[in-house]
């Protein structure tokens, strides 16, 4: 009887402690998406909080220093916010001058933003660019050229 009740403390401290780190991985891994707008709104309770914020990466704010990065996102011309980046993963390729970003960290008292992981949004540059003579996929001809081919047996 005595083993049977160690047995079942045993497992009972192996769930709790599951359960303990199963909620703290998700307190850790949950982070509000907040613009820099919102962020300048919640003041000095989002010092310390667990945050992700977007904005635009200021033209010629880009600072690096070995593996730390430092630059300025922007929202609009009155809203900015100082990011430094000091994560272990290496910048994305298309962060740049310009580029949408969206970091994730804590807010520090002096009011900048200690980032441990950038996105970059892709270039737009992927995209397609329609011209005057391009065709919409809708527009093509799924016959085989312009004239209707069935009459003759053509068709495929």
């Amino acid at each position: 009887m005595k083993k049977q009740i160690r047995f079942a403390v045993g497992i009972g401290v192996i769930l709790l402690a599951i359960a303990y780190f199963a909620f703290a991985g998700y307190q850790e891994g949950k982070a509000y998406y907040s613009t820099i707008d919102e962020l300048a709104m919640m003041g000095e309770h989002a010092n310390g909080k667990r945050l992700r914020v977007a904005g635009i990466v200021q033209p010629g704010s880009i600072d690096r220093d070995g593996k730390d990065v430092s630059f300025t996102l922007t929202q609009d011309e009155i809203h900015s916010l100082t990011v430094r980046y000091t994560g272990s993963e290496p910048v994305p390729d298309t962060f740049k001058d310009g580029s949408e970003a969206i970091v994730e960290g804590q807010r520090q008292g002096d009011g900048s933003f200690e980032a441990d992981h950038i996105q970059a949004k892709c270039a737009s540059k992927y995209e397609a660019e329609y011209g005057k003579d391009a065709q919409h996929p809708t527009d093509v001809d799924m016959n085989g050229g312009g004239a209707d081919n069935s009459a003759n047996g053509d068709s495929y």
